[in-house]
């Protein structure tokens, strides 16, 4: 066992079921009782470039506060002990709460809605690829969860709901939101509902990092079966705090760039993962940077390739330039499945019809990918970029690419065999681009 797996179990250990069901009862709040009185002021106040990344925002919260209120019954049923379901019943009063704030706000403050339902509906245009794509998600969990409650689905589930759902998404924004209304006083309402759901989210992770801690330690089946809902949905999760267009003033005229709050969420998510005794760095795959880099060089990176198209929606044209191909390829090199070649050495050559050639080396349980040609490559590709990325991330059927001819592969069948092994894909995304 690593020194992170120890420090990960006494620290959730130190944890209990009824101090975090206690905590509930101590901090409970009434969402019908925040004064918004001065907060239209403090709306009206705003830039127009406030408003437009507020409403983007503060959308993403309402819906998925609604989401995950629907969708927690199956928890509470799937949970394996009675004081699991204890705590999870007062989440499902959490969520519906917070929701009910977040409607307020909409109604009285932005004047959007009258009832719950037209607020949701109103929120809708605001979410991107990569949100549609893990709500989705956690609504297949849902019905997943109602006909299986075995442990590793229900490791599944707390992992996507109270580690990514809450812990990944939903904590950094919440973050930032209060840092900046609390010091500018503005929106005194809002910022004084923020604190109270900011402060339920944390119990709701402790917990979440409490149940995957056991279940973790109990079954090297519930670690698996975590460890390959994470590499499906967390590259969605990578593309929710992409504001439209990618325009950096979303988070600029409140004071933060993008790679201000990336870097402060993956800080965040590393140590609740290294809490649960299962870090992301040792899951094969999930974590494609090298972990020894700082959280501000892998937020500059995956922000690179965001705003590079390569990551994120789909619908882009992707840049091609030999720095985003080099992030890209470190990508690969570090998610390929180097158990694939059974020890030998394996190498792929990638012939791009419209940016430079890459290689893949895979030997001795490791790979590196390089610029340029290969000698003697087992398997060589040949397509355009954009249509490489986009099979290569499960948005394009490869046996349609080679019929058509957008994709064509050279290498013996035994060969060709490794190289599917080599980048199996897990998953498709779950709702059109």
């Amino acid at each position: 066992m690593s020194v992170a797996q120890q420090d990960g179990i006494r620290t959730a250990d130190a944890i209990s079921y009824e101090d975090l069901y206690q905590r509930w009862e101590d901090q409970n709040w009434k969402a019908a009782s925040i004064d918004f009185s001065a907060d239209r002021k403090g709306w009206e106040e705003l830039s127009d470039i406030q408003r437009r990344s507020a409403l983007w925002l503060y959308s993403m919260f309402l819906y998925g506060e609604d989401s995950v209120a629907d969708n927690l019954s199956p928890y509470i049923d799937a949970a394996p002990k009675e004081e699991q379901k204890y705590f999870l019943a007062t989440q499902q009063v959490d969520e519906a709460r917070h929701a009910v704030f977040f409607h307020r706000f909409f109604k009285e403050v932005i004047g959007a809605g009258e009832t719950p339902a037209a607020t949701i509906a109103y929120t809708r245009p605001q979410h991107n690829w990569g949100y549609r794509n893990v709500f989705a998600r956690l609504d297949q969990m849902a019905e997943e969860l109602r006909k299986d409650r075995s442990l590793p689905k229900f490791a599944q589930g707390i992992a996507l709901y109270h580690l990514v759902v809450e812990g990944t998404l939903a904590q950094p924004g919440q973050h930032f939101i209060e840092d900046y209304f609390t010091k500018a006083g503005t929106l005194p309402g809002f910022s004084e509902g923020m604190q109270h759901v900011s402060r339920d989210e944390q119990r709701h992770i402790a917990f979440g990092v409490k149940v995957l801690a056991e279940l973790f330690r109990e079954s090297e089946e519930c670690k698996e079966a975590v460890r390959e809902l994470l590499l499906e949905v967390l590259p969605y999760a990578i593309a929710v705090f992409n504001p439209p267009n990618m325009d950096r003033e979303y988070t600029r005229c409140y004071g933060f760039e993008l790679e201000d709050i990336f870097a402060w969420g993956l800080r965040s998510v590393l140590t609740k993962w290294r809490a649960t005794g299962y870090p992301l760095e040792e899951m094969p795959g999930v974590l494609p940077v090298d972990p020894t880099l700082k959280p501000e060089e892998m937020a500059a990176r995956q922000i690179r390739l965001l705003e590079a198209g390569v990551l994120g929606d789909p619908r882009r044209e992707p840049q091609r330039d030999p720095e985003v191909q080099r992030l890209y390829f470190d990508v690969v090199a570090r998610t390929a499945r180097a158990d694939a070649v059974n020890g030998s050495q394996f190498t792929v050559q990638w012939r791009f019809l419209d940016a430079e050639p890459w290689h893949l080396v895979v030997q001795g349980g490791s790979s590196r990918a390089e610029p340029g040609i290969a000698p003697d490559a087992d398997v060589t590709v040949e397509t355009r970029w954009a249509d490489w990325l986009r099979i290569s991330r499960g948005l394009a059927n490869p046996t349609k690419a080679l019929l058509s001819r957008r994709l064509r592969l050279s290498g013996s069948p035994l060969k060709l065999r490794t190289f599917a092994r080599l980048f199996e894909r897990r998953a498709r995304p779950l709702v059109p681009a």
